[in-house]
């Protein structure tokens, strides 16, 4: 792949409902950024986009139980998430919210266009009323079970067993998830997506992915393309994005529904990015350009959105479809490239569930372990292509077994040791069969590894950069350069200056993983400046929500470009002073098994 391409990392959207656990950002999370920093590395012009999305009657619901207004729930999950966010070193150059101006603007602009294309539509409907309360109902907070494959948690929006689109009234037994109720169900019109007129489109596209994406997400996706139906893109609520036509504006109680508006985020959020950075058309570069390239990410409960209805929103507002139309205010716009979804991550056996404590918050987790450690699970033994289960001994073993034990040891004995009895980077001598064996193989690891992030196989990426790890160690080993002082001082500086090579690409090859660490191993070899960027909270500025008065809010932004790190084999410079290194990794005490345990069974604090 040639480097200069413009890449789009479009991050599925936290909702605001509350903090997120380790198995959210196992899915949207820590790949998108393992994917990013490769890219960034790689000369690629990465735009990675995301916020917390605030709207529909979930956030509405938990408020009124909270006694507060919608608006002050988001305000407070939106700051909460996104400083968990940049404590896992998340690199995104902007992470905002669903409930500003700018947003609604955009989300406004595309329902507009695909009104006028007529790819929206008015239908009566039925729709779910509370009996106690007279409020409407959401549907994901309907549940009851499926027509289709019998599954008795099916929800009243989407069936998480089978993959079907449905509509409450379709559940059999439908009961309210808020206090078991039955709903009634009333006429209600509602504007809806004319998904069908774009099978024809979808299809062609989606078949083109054949050798491109995770054959999961490819065959669940065809599947949805069967029995596509028109879907309602409004609610009846007061809280989310007023809808843009005379008639409709006015009502309050009418609002264009959360998963139509958060889907249009990423676009939202890409022109937020350009305004901030003083280039006002920057984002078209990434959405209008045959060079651009968009890689979706989320778990799996979110493909059909980004597969599907994102697409069809996508093409409608360029006038594609079986419709046609004119292209829209916004210029034509590009469809995903590839959508990486992961599968679910399940904690000690259980489904993760806050409401029976089944859980472990991102904030609570980095309280007591490294962001890396987390990331470094995740990447190594997360769903990346099956639902698969965290458990405190296996983050344990991993930790002490292959960070501290073998990257760490790595690390702190290579250096330890030139720091000792050298005090700088060694020159190298002639160097031995055995040395250019073991530099080929760690030089040619670059092109092995990067194939794979390319494509987003980051375990098997992972695997390799760690088998790199294990080589080193091994020809440290071998060569014995501690016995080599006395009787053979320069061949022992050889030996240390192939190992510190060693380091420094392995660094180089795990940065993607481990930025924090990376950061830590470039001072160690006497780097100066920046390795790899980091994340960090600025204010934006907008309106919020149906408020006329900007305010400021919390974004996460970087800087991310102007940094040392590239995917490539960097050569060590001899002379560079080296000072004694500090524990890269901390061991844990096999103890935390059992105090994690207690804990999650709720037996401590």
């Amino acid at each position: 792949m040639s480097s200069n391409r413009h890449i789009l990392t479009a991050v599925a959207w936290p909702y605001a409902n509350g903090p997120r656990h380790i198995g959210h950002v196992s899915g949207f999370g820590v790949p998108s950024d393992v994917f990013s920093r490769f890219q960034r590395m790689s000369g690629n012009n990465v735009l990675m986009v995301s916020g917390t999305d605030e709207h529909g009657t979930p956030i509405q619901v938990l408020a009124d139980q909270e006694g507060v207004s919608a608006r002050e729930l988001a305000d407070r999950y939106n700051r909460i998430i996104a400083e968990d966010l940049v404590a896992l070193g998340l690199s995104y150059d902007l992470f905002t919210r669903t409930t500003t101006g700018n947003h609604y603007s955009v989300v406004q602009r595309l329902f507009t266009t695909l009104h006028d294309n007529g790819y929206v539509f008015t239908r009566t409907t039925k729709g779910a009323i509370s009996p106690s309360t007279g409020r409407t109902l959401p549907d994901r907070y309907i549940e009851g079970t499926c027509p289709i494959c019998a599954y008795d948690g099916a929800r009243g929006d989407q069936c998480d067993d089978c993959g079907n689109q449905l509509d409450p009234i379709d559940l059999i037994s439908p009961r309210s998830r808020i206090n078991g109720e039955t709903p009634e169900f009333a006429d209600t019109e509602h504007f809806m997506l004319d998904l069908p007129a774009f099978a024809e489109i979808l299809t062609e596209w989606l078949k083109g992915k054949e050798d491109q994406w995770r054959p999961n997400v490819l065959k669940f996706s065809l599947n949805l393309l069967e029995d596509l139906q028109p879907r309602a893109v409004t609610r009846d609520l007061n809280w989310g994005v007023p809808i843009p036509l005379e008639g409709w504006s006015e009502n309050a109680n009418k609002r264009l529904y959360v998963w139509f508006d958060a889907v249009i985020g990423y676009l939202s959020a890409s022109i937020e990015w350009a305004e901030r950075v003083g280039e006002p058309d920057a984002w078209k570069r990434w959405w209008q350009t045959e060079d651009s390239e968009s890689f979706y990410f989320m778990g799996k409960d979110n493909i059909v959105f980004h597969s599907v209805i994102w697409p069809s929103i996508l093409l409608g507002a360029s006038g594609k479809g079986d419709r046609g139309g004119e292209v829209g205010t916004l210029g034509e716009l590009n469809v995903p490239n590839e959508v990486v979804s992961s599968e679910f991550l399940t904690m000690e056996g259980q489904k993760f569930s806050s409401s029976r404590r089944v859980v472990i918050y991102v904030r609570d987790f980095l309280e007591r372990y490294s962001a890396d450690a987390l990331r470094y699970y995740i990447m190594a033994a997360g769903p990346e292509n099956q639902d698969t289960d965290f458990t405190w001994a296996e983050f344990v073993r991993r930790n002490n077994d292959e960070l501290v034990a073998a990257w760490g040891n790595l690390v702190n004995r290579s250096i330890s040791m030139a720091a000792k009895n050298l005090g700088e980077i060694p020159e190298a001598g002639e160097l031995t069969a055995e040395d250019r064996e073991v530099l080929a193989g760690s030089k040619a690891a670059f092109d092995t590894v990067g194939v794979r992030l390319e494509r987003s196989q980051f375990k098997a990426a992972l695997q390799e950069a760690m088998r790199t790890v294990a080589e080193a160690n091994k020809y440290i080993s071998d060569q014995a350069p501690w016995a080599l002082k006395k009787t053979d001082p320069e061949r022992m500086a050889t030996v240390l200056h192939v190992a510190l090579q060693l380091v420094q690409d392995a660094n180089t090859l795990l940065t993607p993983f481990l930025p924090v660490a990376a950061n830590k191993v470039y001072a160690m070899l006497g780097g100066t400046g920046t390795w790899t960027g980091m994340p960090r909270i600025e204010s934006g500025h907008d309106t919020i929500g149906d408020s006329e008065e900007k305010v400021d809010y919390p974004v996460i932004t970087g800087d991310y470009v102007d940094n040392d790190a590239r995917w490539a084999s960097t050569p060590i410079v001899p002379g560079t002073p080296l000072s004694r290194p500090e524990p890269l990794f901390t061991k844990l005490d096999p103890s935390v098994v059992d105090e994690e345990l207690a804990r999650l069974a709720g037996d401590t604090e």
